[in-house]
């Protein structure tokens, strides 16, 4: 079983367009990181109160991943950020990721 998520994580990752990780906007990404605000602070920091960690300065890459499987909703869940994610579109996503991971 650790097994096939390992391979279905790896698959996500490898499944990225390279042109996402290049053309993310940071600020496009900063008029859609509003919505993080929330539950992951202005700063990105992260707030415990809402179970949200720390996001600021992650890769691109690496954000661009996560947002794609709480998507996907197989190998990571959470329903609370659903509602905001859902409807992102890959370079919306690509856009976030390049201003969170400026973020310090």
């Amino acid at each position: 079983m650790k097994y096939l998520l390992f391979s279905i994580a790896t698959l996500a990752a490898l499944s990225i367009p390279q042109n996402a990780l290049a053309a993310g906007d940071a600020a496009k990404g900063q008029t859609l990181y509003k919505a993080c605000i929330q539950c992951h602070g202005e700063d990105g920091r992260g707030n415990p109160t809402e179970e949200a960690p720390r996001i600021a300065g992650q890769y691109d890459w690496y954000i661009i991943s996560s947002i794609n499987q709480f998507k996907a909703g197989v190998e990571r869940k959470n329903p609370k950020m659903l509602p905001y994610i859902q409807n992102l579109s890959d370079q919306d996503i690509a856009d976030l990721a390049a201003y969170i991971s400026q973020m310090k």
